[in-house]
């Protein structure tokens, strides 16, 4: 008599996790490479400049890193990991733009790491954009991970500092890496993906009204991303689930440490709807969070920036250097 072959339950097969939403963003490894100093720069007023590189997904990337000089804390010097605002990539230069914002971190006595997202000067892998591809995420959370065990840097002291798409990716590595003790971000795109550019509505526009238009200028790329994800996945109204579990403003409940949100009213890039929003959200979910506005600056907020720049590093100095 044949001896009977057990039937074996088939296992169900797992949905799988879009690489944009934040649990994926939770599920990958940044415990980092080693960060190797490339080439030394001309030095800065009280601080070392060096040309360095690190590790993510198996690409070369590079950054800018300062290192103050004088006594080194026992511990280590607390760090700054800054992440700049869409420059095109083809333009884009490790040494240029922002110059003033990473002197003035480093003349504070901080580490400042500015990483260059894949694809942009010397950085290997496409240059894939932000709000489509986890990539510049994953680029900066590896830059936090390479950070964690340089020499000179202090692992518990590391904050972080966004502009514009910086912004946005800063908000997504601090609902994904708990280490990051506290974020300033400048006119971030920071509201839920269904419009990262306008805040939502609570209420249909009223008959007759003119809807507020999507800004056009810097970031007005974004209708290739957003037409891709609706043609996958179904627009919000269909399925807000999917939209929901791409959207940093979802998780706020576990964002890493204090964020303080600088913002322009006469901003034509991002909205200030936008900080509002995450301002309004963060509240709500009672986590620490400030909201400065300055009426009539632009993006880059250009006539403020003495102002701006004496809050964030009073900001940091209190729940990073200080933590």
């Amino acid at each position: 008599t044949p001896t009977p072959v057990p039937t074996q339950t088939p296992t169900p097969t797992p949905t799988p996790i879009f690489p944009l939403s934040i649990e994926y963003l939770r599920q990958q490894d940044y415990s980092g490479s080693e960060l190797v100093i490339e080439q030394t720069l001309a030095a800065g007023s009280n601080y070392d400049r060096y040309y360095a590189s690190y590790y993510s997904e198996g690409l070369k990337q590079y950054g800018l890193l300062t290192v103050p000089r004088g006594q080194r804390p026992e511990s280590g010097w607390p760090v700054v990991i800054f992440n700049h605002g869409y420059i095109p990539p083809t333009q884009y230069r490790t040494t240029e733009r922002y110059v003033a914002y990473v002197d003035g971190f480093a003349r504070s006595g901080y580490i400042v790491f500015h990483p260059d997202y894949r694809g942009h000067d010397r950085s290997e892998g496409p240059a894939s954009g932000a709000y489509g591809s986890p990539g510049y995420v994953i680029d900066v959370l590896n830059a936090a991970g390479a950070l964690k065990r340089y020499p000179d840097a202090d692992p518990n002291r590391i904050g972080m500092w966004g502009h514009s798409m910086g912004g946005y990716i800063t908000l997504r590595a601090m609902v994904v890496d708990p280490d990051i003790k506290a974020g300033v971000i400048w006119a971030g795109v920071v509201g839920p993906y269904p419009n990262l550019f306008q805040r939502p509505t609570a209420t249909p526009t009223p008959e007759g009204a003119t809807p507020e238009p999507t800004p056009t200028g810097t970031l007005s790329f974004n209708r290739g991303w957003r037409t891709m994800l609706a043609q996958v996945y179904g627009t919000p109204e269909d399925n807000p689930e999917f939209w929901a579990a791409i959207s940093s403003p979802t998780y706020v409940s576990d964002v890493s440490g204090p964020i303080q949100l600088h913002h322009g009213t006469a901003d034509a890039s991002v909205p200030l709807a936008a900080s509002e929003y995450l301002y309004q959200a963060m509240e709500e979910a009672d986590q620490a969070v400030e909201l400065y506005t300055y009426p009539g600056d632009d993006h880059n907020l250009a006539q403020s920036f003495g102002l701006a720049m004496q809050r964030t590093i009073e900001f940091f100095d209190k729940y990073v250097k200080g933590s």
